[in-house]
């Protein structure tokens, strides 16, 4: 069976990112102390598995600059450790050279996108721009929670997610793999 709802922007995307050395991806969201650093590891642990670590590089961001240098929330990087991903990024905020160094940047939701659409230096810039649950292959959500002001069953359903679009932003990439 064929798939006709083919996300023609998402083709151009990954073509253009063949011709590349290295495929560079921003993950942001709010703080960047949970799901965006959360996806970083995720995405390094799977890009590490297929040997690609030389030809992607990834790194994490936020939209807010309020828990700049500071370690992931603890609890998120206690879930995250009971899965096998060490949580050690320093948050960060998203800058406009970050638009010019990488290939792609996901945002975790509706808010996140916006916010980089307002950011993005041109048009060029805006394309690189991407939802993080458009990659979801089995998980069925249309943008990834922020489990902040919540309980540990947030912090596993952002984990599941992010697992999943993780996997399959990876296949996106590199289909043979």
């Amino acid at each position: 069976m064929v798939n006709h709802n083919v996300n023609h922007k998402n083709i151009e995307s990954i073509n253009s990112l063949k011709n590349k050395e290295k495929i560079r991806i921003l993950f942001v969201c709010l703080g960047n102390i949970c799901r965006s650093s959360s996806a970083e590891e995720i995405m390094r642990t799977l890009i590490k598995k297929k040997g690609l670590e030389h030809e992607i590089e990834v790194d994490s961001a936020g939209i807010l600059s309020y828990h700049k240098g500071e370690l992931p929330d603890s609890r998120m990087r206690m879930h995250a450790s009971r899965r096998g991903y060490q949580l050690t990024h320093r948050s960060r905020p998203v800058c406009t050279e970050d638009f010019y160094h990488f290939d792609r940047i996901i945002g975790m939701d509706d808010r996140n996108i916006e916010d980089l659409m307002e950011r993005a230096p041109d048009l060029e810039t805006e394309k690189k721009i991407h939802r993080m649950t458009d990659y979801c292959r089995t998980k069925v959500a249309d943008y990834v929670p922020d489990p902040y002001y919540g309980g540990a069953q947030g912090f596993e359903n952002v984990l599941d997610i992010l697992e999943d679009a993780c996997a399959g932003l990876l296949t996106s990439l590199v289909p043979d793999n």
